[in-house]
């Protein structure tokens, strides 16, 4: 296991603002967030529809440009400059985990987990990439293919890729939306155990309540603003903050 609790924040914003169009059209998603997320660390992120949660993603992860402040990825700003420089700053230090699994379907559940690194031109950590396949349970699995998984394997699969290159932090962008309760528990239990276990840092976008207690600390957005954070959280309280949120929003509609 790696423990990185004495090294930077695995990511910071700071003052980062996010504004799309121009003039009497512009709309201000992100209106100058800062937050810090300790190595090691579950944070969940929820807010109301349109509230900010996949342009925060989208920026923290150097998918998309911020209009103002400045991303920091394991004490590393981000230059969003050359994109060829960006996409190697993101295979190396940044690892994703979709709704929909993003798995090549012509490569093997091996090849899937190890497609990262071979892009980014580093060696395979097979030590690694072992241990962490053993423990999201795809030993066996190691030569099917996408189409012979079930979801909650492909989910697997995209997770176990997610950590083989170890990255300074992992975006999950609705893990469980496309998974049955039962699949989504065990696929949100194994992010914990990722935490716990790899050291690794976990920030992920859900709507589902449940999904969010399975984190540390859960951040509340809506109209771009960060407006509350909860730490140890339960469904219940979870779904009380979402209710007083989104009736916030449409009462200023």
């Amino acid at each position: 296991m790696t423990n990185r609790r004495n090294t930077p924040d695995a990511l910071r914003l700071v003052s980062v603002t996010k504004v799309y169009g121009a003039g009497a059209s512009a709309v201000t998603a992100l209106d100058s967030v800062s937050l810090s997320l300790g190595s090691g660390t579950f944070t969940a992120v929820m807010g109301p529809s349109g509230s900010g949660k996949s342009t925060l993603l989208h920026c923290a992860s150097g998918l998309d440009r911020p209009s103002g402040g400045e991303v920091l990825v394991g004490g590393t700003a981000m230059t969003f400059g050359d994109e060829t420089a960006m996409t190697k700053f993101r295979r190396g230090r940044i690892g994703f985990i979709f709704q929909r699994y993003n798995l090549m379907p012509a490569l093997t559940v091996r090849q899937n987990v190890y497609l990262p690194a071979r892009l980014a031109g580093t060696a395979v950590d097979k030590r690694r990439g072992a241990a962490v396949l053993a423990r999201v349970g795809l030993g066996h699995r190691l030569d099917h293919r996408p189409a012979e998984l079930s979801g909650g394997e492909q989910q697997r699969v995209a997770i176990a890729r997610a950590l083989v290159t170890n990255p300074d932090l992992v975006l999950a962008d609705e893990p469980t939306g496309a998974l049955d309760t039962v699949t989504a528990r065990e696929i949100l239990t194994l992010l914990g155990e990722a935490v716990r276990e790899f050291g690794q840092t976990v920030l992920m976008v859900t709507h589902d309540p449940v999904a969010a207690s399975y984190a540390g600390s859960v951040l509340f957005l809506a109209d771009g603003r960060i407006v509350g954070e909860m730490a140890n959280p339960t469904p219940s309280a979870v779904a009380e903050r979402l209710t007083r949120l989104g009736d916030r929003v449409r009462a200023e509609v």
